[in-house]
């Protein structure tokens, strides 16, 4: 080990300026890899910076090379494992945790205990020596040696060391004196020792005559001692004259400090004082607003506002410790619960006495508004209330069991004024709807089999077999179901000679002005009683984000207030404004159901009232939502939207339900559909009632189930159909589809609008060329069979000398269609298709048209199959293309 430590300062210490202190081979612990060795350094400059450093043993040599160093500054703990027994683990803590094995124990001890001496040499820094045996951390210094710390001499930590630069120039002096031949060592050894007890002898003498002033300096140290003795007596006699001052001193400050705490007790019992009259007194004024206040004007509400304020201020003050145990402040303390008690009961019997006078104020104008369908205005009941908003506040400070208790009444009286109010508003849009007056009213003053008439008549509204819903059927079954009776009515009789279109326009906007009207109404009613809550009542509203729930299933039973979280696990709302819906809820209890049943009954009246309803009430409920997503007339708007799209979908599924029962006559012919022609009355009023609506995918997935419904029934019936061929049906219902679809440009339809185009085409080429197959049937049959012995192999020039297709038989066929013979089967054909074809769709022209221009491509077929297959033989047909054309003009302008 000493000859790697010597190389490796040889190598690589020295030419860095470094001393090698200490050395120890090691592995890293837990991998099998090349040892290396650790080495503690310091610098031979100052200041002396002492490092670790790890030295690897190189792979292409012998030699060592310098890895990795360390500062040892940067040192946090060294941890030796177990300090008791022997191991050769050991950690290092720098920047992270270095464990190493160490190749022996005692190499480890010695390096360990090399750090220990220099951390306490030159850095002096806190190092955790954790598991190190205490005999491995003591210093074990030789005070013989040369190692004063002050001067800066380096401590002698190992064996060797080399000589100095100083030491080198004097062995060098000394050995020229010998003129370097030192051939006898002993002589040279003897003149040393000589020369140095020569050197001995020079200090004794030294010493020796320095002894005259030792003695003088002794006696001057003689003296100066007894200068001191004389200086002590001098002061114990000024410290015993000053005992007694000190004394009287201490007197006099202990005096003082008792006249200070004295003084300072009073200040704080004053301070004390002063902030219970200051805070606790109530003036003369207040307490009289508060026993005598008048209430009901503007000056007597301030002055009991201030006063109660000013009582709750006084009962709010905060007590220091041990103020409750003083009389006094007990005492005013009952004064003042005694003063809240008797305002509060005063206030509560006076704000619920106004809630009575108001129930009964506005009861009186109920009949004004019955007539018209108006709601009456609440703003100046709310206007009174709010001048004692800061009242309730007050009460809900300080009593909310009576606040509670008027909130309770307030609902209690408001939700009956409401409920007759609301109740004879929709009375009133009711009568409006069906066209009666409350004095007209004939149901009770029928006969009763005519009762039972007119109910029946009722219960047939919106579901007469009229895919449209209208009413004009209904108008008629009424005038039929009561034709012995037309001088009762003759209201309904006027109505049946209305055109059904002009009936169902005119109700319908009725309906649908009616029902914004209502709708209109009820909002701002709403909206206006619930700032009010909220103001009156000091309720917060916490407004919610828009888009969440519309819903909270709420309820109030007997006006305990309450609340059922829903099945979606909304979070929880606060408090106040859980409770302002609450409120609502109990005051408007009425609106829902009310809101139900007006739409049943547009519902029965029109089914198409529920397209009006769906987008009136969509658009009632995205206003609400933008401005309170929670509010209760966004929830209620909401449950009742649910309602109107049922009505939407139910009314949907009748007419798909319509479709499938439609049943066609088997004498007459078909035309066009109703189903279909009523999809189009359907659409235009859809497309004109959800023009800019917020819902308007609800209807497009409505028009989807429809048109799959026209498409389904219409090839169904086309089926059934006997009197008029399946291609007709399929051709003029698909064209007018088409036709209605490309007029009114809806967009999600643009699909079913090129399927509608297309089966149009298909079914018109397929009737044209089953038609044009009658006119020429021999021809054809005979054209039939030269293709087949063409297709069997035959060549087209050989077919001539097929017997059945020879010239002759050839024009035997031709002779029998000559040109006059050809006009009368087209003239005949056309007949038929005017007979086939309804005058609705008008495709007369069309239908004759494409059969011309596909005689005219069979024409041109059988003679290309002449000059083909029989060339040279001179045979043409009887008639032209221009006779062609000639016979189609003249039959169709005859016709």
């Amino acid at each position: 080990m000493t000859a790697i430590k010597h190389a490796l300062q040889r190598d690589i210490f020295t030419p860095n300026d470094e001393r090698l202190l200490s050395i120890v081979n090691v592995c890293k612990a837990g991998k099998k890899k090349r040892n290396c060795f650790l080495c503690a350094t310091v610098t031979t400059e100052r200041p002396v910076q002492v490092n670790v450093v790890k030295v690897k043993k190189s792979d292409k040599g012998d030699f060592y090379k310098r890895q990795t160093a360390w500062v040892l500054r940067d040192l946090a703990v060294v941890d030796a494992k177990d300090a008791i027994k022997e191991n050769p683990e050991f950690d290092l803590h720098f920047e992270k945790v270095y464990k190493w094995v160490a190749s022996s124990i005692a190499e480890k001890n010695t390096f360990i205990s090399c750090i220990w001496k220099l951390n306490q040499r030159y850095i002096r820094k806190k190092i955790d020596f954790i598991n190190v045996s205490s005999q491995l951390l003591e210093e074990s210094v030789p005070s013989g040696e040369n190692q004063n710390v002050a001067g800066g001499d380096e401590e002698v930590v190992d064996e060797y060391q080399e000589l100095n630069a100083r030491e080198e120039q004097d062995i060098e002096i000394m050995m020229e004196g010998c003129e370097y031949a030192i051939s006898n060592a002993e002589a040279f050894a003897d003149k040393l020792s000589r020369e140095l007890q020569v050197l001995d002898g020079a200090n004794i003498h030294s010493i020796m005559a320095s002894e005259k002033q030792v003695n003088i300096l002794m006696k001057l140290l003689d003296e100066a001692l007894k200068e001191v003795d004389q200086i002590e007596v001098k002061l114990s006699s000024y410290e015993e004259m000053l005992q007694s001052v000190k004394e009287q001193m201490d007197q006099i400050s202990e005096s003082n400090h008792l006249i200070h705490l004295s003084n300072t007790n009073n200040l704080k019992l004053l301070s004390e004082i002063e902030f219970l009259v200051n805070h606790m007194d109530l003036a003369k004024g207040h307490i009289k607003a508060l026993h005598e206040g008048d209430l009901s004007s503007s000056r007597g509400i301030e002055a009991c506002t201030n006063a109660a304020d000013a009582l709750l201020q006084c009962m709010s003050v905060t007590l220091q410790p041990g103020h409750e145990m003083l009389h006094a402040v007990k005492q005013q303390q009952q004064r003042f619960s005694d003063l809240r008690e008797q305002f509060a009961r005063r206030l509560a019997s006076h704000l619920n006495n106004v809630f009575v006078q108001q129930g009964h104020d506005q009861s009186s104008t109920l009949a004004q508004h019955s007539i018209e369908l108006t709601l009456p205005n609440h703003h100046p009941f709310h206007r009174d209330l709010l001048r004692y908003a800061k009242l309730m506040e007050w009460l809900k400070n300080t009593d909310y069991g009576k606040y509670e208790g008027l909130t309770t009444n307030y609902m209690d009286y408001l939700s009956r004024l409401y409920d007759r109010e609301i109740k004879d508003f929709f009375e009133v849009a009711k009568i409006k709807m069906t066209g009666a007056t409350k004095e007209g009213k004939k149901f009770a003053t029928l006969p009763r089999k005519e009762s039972a008439v007119k109910q029946e008549t009722e219960s047939l509204h919106g579901s007469s077999g009229k895919l449209t819903g209208s009413t004009s059927s209904l108008n008629k079954l009424s005038v039929q179901s009561s034709g012995n009776r037309r001088s009762q009515s003759s209201s309904l009789l006027d109505m049946g000679n209305m055109s059904a279109s002009d009936l169902d326009v005119a109700d319908r906007t009725k309906f649908d002005k009616i029902f914004e009207q209502v709708l209109s109404e009820l909002e701002p009613l709403c909206l206006a009683e619930q700032d009010f809550i909220s103001k009156f009542f000091k309720l917060q509203q916490n407004l919610s984000i828009p888009g969440t729930p519309m819903s909270d299933a709420e309820e109030v039973d007997g006006g305990t207030l309450s609340r059922a979280h829903n099945t979606g696990g909304l979070q929880s709302m606060s408090s106040e404004n859980h409770m302002i819906r609450q409120m609502m809820i109990k005051i408007f209890r009425c609106v829902e159901p009310e809101l139900n049943h007006l739409i049943a009954l547009g519902d029965k009246i029109d089914s198409f009232n529920s397209l009006y309803m769906l987008v009136k009430m969509s658009h009632h409920v995205w206003t609400a939502q933008n401005v309170d997503p929670t509010s209760f007339l966004s929830t209620t708007l909401g449950n009742v939207l649910v309602t109107v799209k049922r009505n939407f979908d139910k009314c949907i599924s009748n007419q798909i339900k319509q479709m499938e029962d439609v049943k066609i006559s088997k004498k007459s012919k078909v035309g066009i559909l109703p189903f279909v022609s009523e999809f189009e009355e359907f659409a235009a009023l859809a497309e004109s009632i959800f023009r800019n609506a917020e819902r308007r995918g609800d209807l497009d997935k409505a028009y989807l189930k429809l048109i799959r419904g026209v498409f389904t029934n219409v090839e169904k019936v086309a089926n059934e159909s006997q009197k008029t061929p399946r291609d007709v049906v399929m051709m003029e219902n698909f064209h007018h589809i088409f036709a209605t679809l490309s007029r009114l440009k809806i967009s999600c339809l643009e699909a079913e609008k090129k399927e509608a185009k297309q089966k149009y085409t298909d079914h018109l080429q397929s009737y044209v060329i089953y038609s044009l197959g009658q006119p020429l049937e021999k021809l054809n049959h005979f054209f039939e069979g030269v293709e087949a012995r063409v297709a069997q192999g035959v060549r087209e020039e050989e077919v001539s000398y097929q017997l059945a297709f020879n010239k002759q038989e050839l024009r035997k066929v031709i002779k029998e269609y000559p040109g006059k013979e050809v006009k009368k089967g087209l003239d005949n054909l056309y007949k038929k298709v005017d007979k086939h074809l309804c005058e609705e769709e008008n495709l007369l022209q069309v239908v004759w048209h494409s059969m011309q221009d596909e005689f005219i491509r069979q024409y041109k077929h059988f003679e290309g199959l002449i000059a083909r297959c029989y060339p040279g033989s001179g045979i043409t047909m009887e008639f032209t293309i221009q006779d062609i054309l000639d016979y189609f003009s003249s039959i169709a302008q005859s016709h």
